[in-house]
């Protein structure tokens, strides 16, 4: 059986909306943050909870808080900030960062953290919208064995893989891996979709055969119909994807990784930015070949 704990839950953005619900669902004592207050009181329209009016208020006597927010300022804003989580925090609590930040970032809260006798633990999540409103996210961890044994039966409220993947810092760093992973395969499913329609093919039936074989891929098995239909009103964004790979990039140079196709998606989805396409959806790179094609 779920012991209930105490919980906080900063950011309600189209990941944390769901991602709290399942917590509130599993029966934990939840309580909500979120910059804009309107979408904190929906969560509280659908879910058990509490509603806070600053992170700091939201982390009062908490044993867990849970950030899933835009970017690495965000999250200072959130933890560390005039009216941040970390100071209201009793000692032996505990954060879970799931937002996708860089690894210096990480390090830098987790050290604060540990000033005050809190754990903490970068944890960012895969598996999309979807994921996140099915609870069945992929988490990469990083940070101490005893933190992510102690967040693990939270976080098991809205995954269904969990990984630890060493100390501080390193579940970014697998966030990175596979976000360039990801960068790769859509600009290669967004080609062939194209290839397919120029050709004169049946679209649907390529993919639909193709998908059987080794060219299947989650993206293709969950992004391949929107795309033929040109809808991409949803998902992740394509801001956040080019916050995300900047910092995989900025990354890769700082190892001595070559990342050369990476670089060039990301400048593909600039190119998408400039078709107003800031807020689509991922798999909208297909957008800026439609735009340029040549139709027999």
């Amino acid at each position: 059986m779920t012991v209930s704990q105490h919980v906080a839950f900063i950011g309600l953005g189209a990941m944390g909306y769901p991602m709290a619900g399942h917590l509130a669902n599993a029966g934990h004592r939840v309580t909500v943050f979120n910059r804009t207050p309107e979408r904190a009181q929906r969560w509280l329209s659908e879910f058990e909870g509490n509603l806070a009016s600053t992170p700091a208020e939201a982390a009062a006597g908490a044993d867990a808080i849970m950030i899933c927010v835009g970017n690495d300022q965000d999250v200072r804003e959130v933890t560390t900030g005039p009216e941040g989580a970390l100071a209201a925090l009793t000692p032996g609590a505990l954060i879970i960062d799931h937002t996708t930040t860089s690894q210096a970032l990480a390090v830098e809260i987790a050290a604060t953290a540990a000033d005050n006798a809190v754990s903490f633990l970068d944890a960012p999540v895969s598996g999309g919208q979807i994921g996140a409103t099915n609870g069945v996210l992929t988490i990469m961890a990083g940070g101490t064995d005893e933190a992510f044994a102690a967040a693990r039966p939270l976080m098991s409220s809205y995954a269904k893989s969990l990984r630890h993947m060493g100390p501080v810092g390193t579940g970014q760093l697998t966030k990175m891996v596979n976000q360039i992973c990801i960068a790769g395969l859509l600009q290669g499913l967004s080609e062939g979709i194209h290839f397919a329609e120029l050709a004169g093919l049946d679209v649907t039936g390529v993919i639909d055969v193709i998908s059987q074989g080794a060219a299947q891929s989650w993206q293709m098995d969950n992004r391949a119909s929107t795309m033929i239909e040109g809808e991409f009103d949803f998902g992740f964004a394509v801001d956040w994807m080019r916050k995300d790979l900047g910092i995989a990039i900025e990354a890769a140079r700082a190892v001595g990784a070559a990342v050369p196709v990476t670089e060039l998606v990301d400048h593909y989805y600039a190119e998408v930015q400039a078709l107003g396409g800031n807020r689509w959806d991922t798999s909208s790179l297909i957008q800026r070949l439609r735009a340029g094609e040549k139709r027999p």
